[in-house]
């Protein structure tokens, strides 16, 4: 939980730097690359959220047979979405309103090495080798803030958003480290051995599944609005994002730890409830103290945070909070049902991730109203979270 916070306070640390030193204007391309970042990583996740699944499950030859399987197929996507991002960079550029193309190619490179670095941290998770999962988390982080800080002030001729892909680039190789062998090591004897995969790709398809909803809830509107607004508006939108989401952030470190152990206790045999309901207490209490801190110091949490550049979209602040606050919650609830293998959550977040997508295109006359559109969206999905959750504990 420590590392989980420590990490994303480093990553938020990077952000607001970026927001300082780049201004409203030339941090809505950063943004747009961190977003896409945020939107493959509904693989990355995928990959992790799988291998630590099996890794509990798995033992011995199993367990091998299972690292091959997954570890040919993350190379698979890793070069596949690679090059597909390299191949359209002219056409994300466009889309994008972004200032240079080179930026998307950089990034493409860097796939394949983020998807083995997923797998590679699905194992420490599986295993419980925390110690070793949180250095892969503190060598990636530090790697990203330190280079591409350093290289803004040393090489200022350079277009930032390529400076800011270089980083996410090498970040990616110093998150292998430690790598485990296991995952790169090939028995022979286990050349003519074959694994039942069926469970295994419905669950992967699944999960993929129910992160791409999170990603399209969780980053749809950075890209709308970058698409709709002036890149002043979306860089002043982004840094808004930015400081709501330290509630998923928090909970993010909740769902790492929640999902092995409800596995685990479900393969003994034991009652998951208890567990589900403390954590969502946390969150509940968190996110309220969160809202609240924005509705009461708006302006002083925006100065504190990117400066006087982003107080006029201080007013929104509390709504944005409130808005994730009511997605984290959501989330919980959802990512206990996947790991005990109800799946009716995932269709309807899917189903409601498309709404929001559908609302903000269709009613964007300003970021008030964007903003506006998720919190409709976020109650929806929570009070089915809720109504399912209710319905499923009844019938027990």
């Amino acid at each position: 939980m420590l590392t989980i916070l420590f990490v994303n306070g480093g990553n938020y640390l990077y952000n607001l730097l970026l927001g300082r030193i780049l201004g409203p204007s030339e941090f809505a391309d950063a943004a747009i690359l961190i977003t896409l970042l945020l939107v493959l990583s509904f693989v990355g996740m995928t990959f992790q959220i799988t291998t630590a699944k099996y890794a509990v499950l798995f033992e011995g030859t199993d367990l091998s047979l299972f690292l091959k399987f997954i570890f040919k197929y993350s190379l698979l996507f890793g070069f596949l979405f690679g090059f597909t991002i390299i191949f359209f960079n002219g056409q994300l550029q466009e889309t994008f309103n972004t200032k240079t193309s080179l930026m998307f190619i950089v990034f493409g490179f860097g796939l394949p090495m983020y998807f083995i670095m997923s797998i590679n941290r699905g194992l420490y998770q599986g295993k419980n080798d925390l110690r070793n999962l949180s250095k892969t988390y503190y060598f990636e982080m530090l790697c990203r803030l330190i280079l591409t800080i350093s290289l803004l002030f040393i090489l200022p001729e350079i277009q930032s958003s390529v400076i800011i892909s270089i980083g996410i680039l090498v970040s990616f190789i110093f998150g292998l480290i430690p790598l485990q062998r296991s995952i790169l090591y090939k028995n022979k004897n286990l050349e003519n051995k074959g694994l039942y995969t069926k469970p295994i790709v419905t669950f992967f398809a699944l999960t993929a599944f129910y992160e791409l909803t999170q990603i399209i809830i969780n980053n749809s509107d950075i890209m709308l609005v970058k698409h709709y607004f002036n890149n002043e508006k979306a860089g002043l939108y982004a840094s808004l994002a930015l400081i709501g989401r330290v509630v998923y952030f928090v909970a993010w470190m909740f769902v790492m730890l929640l999902l092995p152990k409800v596995i685990q206790l479900k393969k003994q045999g034991f009652d998951t409830l208890p567990i589900l309901l403390k954590y969502v207490l946390y969150i509940v209490c968190l996110s309220t103290i969160i809202v609240l801190v924005s509705f009461l110091f708006p302006e002083v949490v925006v100065r504190l945070m990117f400066g006087e550049k982003y107080l006029p979209i201080a007013f929104l602040l509390w709504k944005y909070a409130l808005a994730t606050s009511i997605f984290a919650i959501a989330n919980i609830f959802a990512y206990y049902f996947l790991s005990i293998n109800k799946y009716i959550p995932v269709i309807i977040s899917a189903f409601l991730g498309l709404t929001q997508i559908i609302l903000i295109v269709l009613y964007h006359n300003s970021l008030e109203q964007v903003v506006a559109m998720q919190i409709i969206a976020m109650i929806v999905l929570l009070l089915f979270q809720l109504s399912f959750f209710f319905l499923n504990n009844n019938k027990k």
